[in-house]
């Protein structure tokens, strides 16, 4: 033992903190960390947890991106919704290259060689390695009306001078995939707001009602819903609108959808808010309210409401996709906006007929931006509804 003892290393010097010991400070500082969280308001903790919830996160800023390029469409496309390219019909997607023969030039495609052939009668296009057209960022392009405002010129980015730039290639009449995309997201994306805001004021309306006066108001409103709920969704789609008149512009086409759209969006809403009025207003703060003389608009709109107002945000991101897929899908059968009125669901009339998806595939593209959004805003979802009870 004693030579083992004698062979083994010395230790090694220990770090000896010089500050006085002081066990009390762990106990401060894990009270000091609990007083903040106790004292956070409600929604600062809600934020706290959201932010755990990183694909809500990413979804949430990936919506934002997609909110700005709505406000900013014109800017962002190369070219004007209308614009036509009639020697460019049916063109495939450019490929986007920084390299080109071992040399960096930076983002850049090569041109097409355009040819007929007899056989078949079809386009073909043939990417020519001569034709070196670079990409220009923050540029003067083809002009347009920003929100129909002021004509102006400026792109985010821009094809080179005497060149072209289709990153989803084009349509039948030449136009570029990607442009009519991002015009296409101001009308799907807003008609989801737009909708939800009138569904959101006509669910909160009739469900507050209901559930705060109870008796014959609750009865009529319950009624009201089951036979609104018992017509099938299709033909009720298809007889409102009809009733929409042929002459109106495409604008009050777009306000008209987004009116049917609520109409028939809002009973779910109306129930949910029935249900939880119903449990609250035995609470003793609205009782409180009501001993006090608060009206019972006052009462339902400053206390019961914003009591579950985490739980109707969550509805609303959720109920955002559901409109736009109404949209898209019943624009896609002809039942919804039409052109020149230009939307997802516009653009993938398009692709109707198989032979043509079969030939011209990138048609299918505007169907992309669909899932994105309608994914990004079910994760966003989730991640408020999870956030909605912090306390859990």
């Amino acid at each position: 033992m004693s030579d083992i003892r004698k062979d083994a290393p010395e230790p090694g010097e220990h770090y000896v903190d010089p500050a006085p010991f002081d066990p009390a400070a762990d106990d401060v500082a894990m009270s000091a960390e609990q007083e903040r969280y106790y004292q956070a308001g409600q929604w600062t903790i809600i934020w706290w947890k959201f932010k755990r919830h990183r694909l809500a996160l990413w979804s949430g800023i990936l919506l934002v991106a997609m909110y700005l390029i709505v406000l900013f469409a014109e800017v962002v496309a190369p070219y004007e919704l209308h614009s036509r390219h009639t020697g460019h019909i049916y063109a495939p997607p450019q490929q986007l290259h920084l390299f080109h023969e071992g040399a960096f030039v930076g983002p850049f495609v090569y041109g097409y060689d355009f040819k007929l052939n007899m056989e078949t009668l079809q386009r073909e296009y043939v990417a020519n390695p001569d034709k070196v057209q670079p990409v220009r960022f923050f540029c003067a392009g083809e002009s347009y009306a920003f929100w129909g405002l002021f004509e102006a010129d400026f792109h985010l980015v821009c094809p080179a001078e005497g060149g072209t730039l289709f990153l989803l290639g084009t349509d039948r009449l030449g136009r570029d995939m990607f442009s009519r995309i991002v015009y296409g997201a101001r009308i799907s994306m807003t008609i989801g707001l737009i909708g939800v805001a009138l569904t959101f004021v006509l669910g909160m309306l009739f469900g507050g009602l209901a559930g705060y006066y109870g008796g014959l108001v609750d009865e009529g409103v319950q009624r009201a819903i089951e036979i609104l709920r018992s017509f099938p969704t299709i033909p009720l789609f298809m007889t409102l609108s009809a009733i929409l008149p042929i002459t109106w512009s495409p604008v009050l086409v777009f306000f008209g959808i987004s009116i049917i759209l609520a109409l028939l969006e809002w009973p779910d809403l109306a129930r949910a808010v029935r249900s939880k009025l119903l449990s609250l207003r035995e609470e003793d703060f609205a009782t409180a309210a009501q001993l006090m003389g608060a009206s019972p608009l006052r009462i339902i709109g400053r206390h019961l409401l914003p009591s579950f107002a985490s739980h109707l945000i969550a509805s609303a991101t959720l109920a955002i996709p559901t409109m736009i897929l109404a949209e898209t899908a019943l624009s896609f059968l002809g039942l919804g906006l039409r052109p020149p009125v230009t939307s997802w669901g516009v653009l993938l009339t398009e692709a109707q007929n198989i032979n043509v998806v079969a030939l011209y595939p990138w048609l299918m593209l505007p169907v992309v931006p669909v899932i994105l959004v309608v994914l990004a805003f079910n994760f966003l979802g989730d991640g408020l509804r999870d956030a909605a009870d912090p306390y859990k």
